[in-house]
């Protein structure tokens, strides 16, 4: 463990309990401390009453000591659909908000009335979850902790859906009136990645209940619908949607507007998986990528491919519960590494060939991961398949794998030549504080050595003999998958700019607005543009986010990325790194409505490093929003 810890000074002690007060008090927003004079309004956080956010930083706290490799790991029930759709439900779904009856949406669902032939009402699926307290065991050396979880699970059930079946999902509040120290019982669902009107998208501001809108006051549910579209296909440039821009790793997760990182820190996050005619999640058809389903059960979980989420945590060192500082604004790096909900547990995996989907939950740490044989500290290669949500055009083999905040990264291992041996999942790159490694990554002196990093799953590989009908790239050295989608020249350029101030985050010189009253920008339905970001943040790594479409990443600081690249892909996170310079290609189609783009630290999302875009028919030529 390389991660840096001192003592606690009364001091620290003082400061650090004051701010929980303040946290489990809900009080946390900008808006908030700066009423109770705890904030100035160019966003330093005065230092009075022991709150200086200099005084107690969470990097210089310890957790208790816990076993590793104890606990298998987890892997998330499939969430199944209602047996009988809408039907299942009261109140009856409706396309407008039904806000009398206790529903937070305040926008119809556009879909229905804007292409009422490609999408008939009702949904074929309809779905239901709770959002709700529970008391987990996240390893056997620390108490039960208060969390928060969709169904009560940490994280949440793991969605499957088919491209061509739309679905409507209720999110259901039932998260308790205390909050346990930390959190707001107020959310907005976030689907990140997919294709999906903006009244369904999880739009920060659109959070239920909410006490200043009269009309969703006392709101319990919403109506989420997810078409499960390709994009494009209401546009000039495919108008019966792109296979290229087929989605297969998504996930879900709150984005409650100043507490994203609290409420996911807590547990609100899961998988959303989407499959269509070539990958298909059977091993035997399409693609072939490595899972055997059952036959009958769509809805049962895939064999041999498995979803990791990744997070690292913080518990108290005397009580041993789990614990937040909002006030840490650079971000928030734990000394704890949960793997699907648990500390450091253990796989037991045949001898043949898996995919596993990896996502990096936040709230700010970036990992390098290897394949790690500890005992010879080397490291194996294996296949890298899929940046974020989607498919590279072809597999390529590295021998890691770079993933930040909210990113994904799809990989296939093949344990064959390793039957009964003991393998690791680690993490090898450097980071002690929440601003992100203090290299650029590839650099070096980015990475510690082989074994002196962070194991964050063992693998306990079986003998004998089983069958594995997936495509082995090692013979198969021509697959590919879906290529690039072609590009147009844009309409605009833009220009953001990601910069720190007083503590605080700004985007092109401006935080985000306490509500959500107005677009930064407009974009012109149907059209493309060309977005440049650059870090003017010195030590501070933003991975970056855009809802809706994806970006396409054309250079990275000046180099251009092409074929060969993992990074030749379509991206909804972008990974800014130390003073660098990036440049996309985006194109926006089908749904109109607000949108945002944000840093998924979600530390500095929280902490006014957002803005609003919207989607219309006219849009705006503004070079710098």
């Amino acid at each position: 463990m390389y991660l840096l810890k001192h003592s606690w000074s009364s001091i620290t002690r003082n400061a650090w309990r004051n701010r929980q007060e303040l946290i489990g008090a809900g009080l946390t927003s900008r808006r908030d401390l700066m009423k109770l004079g705890l904030l100035t309004s160019t966003g330093y956080l005065l230092a009075k009453h022991g709150l200086s956010s200099r005084v107690a930083h969470a990097k210089d706290m310890e957790s208790p000591a816990t076993r590793a490799f104890v606990e298998p790991l987890p892997i998330m029930p499939v969430k199944r659909p209602l047996p009988n759709g809408i039907n299942s439900l009261y109140p009856l779904p409706t396309i407008a908000p039904n806000n009398a009856q206790g529903e937070g949406r305040t926008r119809p669902h556009q879909a229905f009335g804007n292409y009422p032939g490609k999408f008939p009402w009702p949904p074929q699926k309809v779905f239901e979850i709770r959002q709700k307290e529970a008391l987990v065991y996240v390893c056997p050396d620390l108490p039960r902790q208060r969390l928060w979880g969709f169904d009560g699970m940490v994280p949440g059930p793991t969605y499957h859906a088919r491209y061509g079946e739309q679905v409507l999902v209720r999110n259901r509040n039932e998260l308790p009136a205390n909050n346990g120290g930390f959190g707001i019982q107020q959310v907005s669902t976030h689907l990140h990645n997919a294709h999906t009107p903006s009244e369904s998208d999880g739009f920060a501001f659109d959070y239920f209940p909410n006490p200043l809108k009269a009309a969703i006051a006392n709101a319990s549910f919403y109506d989420h619908h997810y078409p499960n579209v390709l994009a494009g296909f209401a546009s000039t440039h495919r108008p019966d949607g792109d296979i290229n821009e087929s989605l297969s790793t998504l996930w879900y997760h709150d984005h409650r507007v100043s507490f994203t990182a609290q409420n996911v820190y807590k547990g609100l996050a899961g998988f959303y998986l989407l499959f269509n005619q070539y990958d298909t999640g059977d091993e035997t058809t399409g693609f072939r990528l490595p899972g055997v389903r059952d036959p009958g059960d769509f809805y049962a979980n895939i064999q041999y491919d498995i979803p990791l989420l990744l997070g690292d945590r913080l518990y108290h060192e005397s009580t041993g519960q789990m614990y937040f500082d909002l006030f840490e604004k650079d971000g928030i790096v734990g000394d704890k590494f949960l793997v699907n909900g648990k500390i450091q547990p253990y796989l037991v995996v045949k001898p043949r060939r898996y995919r596993f989907r990896i996502l990096d939950g936040g709230p700010s740490r970036f990992y390098q991961l290897f394949l790690t044989d500890k005992a010879a500290n080397t490291s194996i290669p294996f296949w890298q398949i899929a940046n974020d949500g989607n498919l590279l055009p072809r597999p390529i083999k590295v021998t890691s794998t770079v993933i930040s905040v909210a990113e994904r990264m799809d990989i296939v291992i093949d344990f064959k030549p390793w039957a009964g041996k003991t393998l690791y999942l680690e993490n090898r790159l450097f980071q002690d504080d929440g601003r992100g490694p203090e290299e650029n990554i590839g650099v070096p002196g980015s990475l510690v050595a082989p074994g002196a990093g962070n194991f964050l799953l063992q693998f306990r590989v079986d003998t004998g003999a089983v069958v594995d009908n997936s495509v082995d790239f090692e013979t198969n050295p021509n697959v590919q998958f879906y290529a690039l989608p072609q590009r147009e020249a844009p309409r605009v350029k833009r220009n953001f700019r990601f910069e720190r101030f007083n503590g605080l985050w700004k985007i092109n010189g401006k935080f985000s607005p306490e509500d959500d009253a107005a677009p930064n920008f407009r974009v012109k339905q149907n059209t493309a543009e060309q977005w440049s970001f650059q870090n003017n943040s010195d030590g501070w790594m933003h991975p970056i986010h855009v809802h809706l479409e994806e970006g396409q990443l054309l250079t990275r600081n000046g180099k251009i990325v092409g074929p060969g690249n993992v990074e030749y892909a379509r991206k909804d996170v972008t990974r800014l790194q130390h003073s660098e310079l990036d440049t996309l290609f985006y194109r926006f189609r089908d749904f109109e409505g607000r949108y945002m783009i944000h840093c998924h630290n979600t530390l500095h999302e929280d902490h006014a490093m957002m803005l609003r875009f919207d989607i219309d028919q006219t849009g705006d030529t503004n070079p710098k929003p």
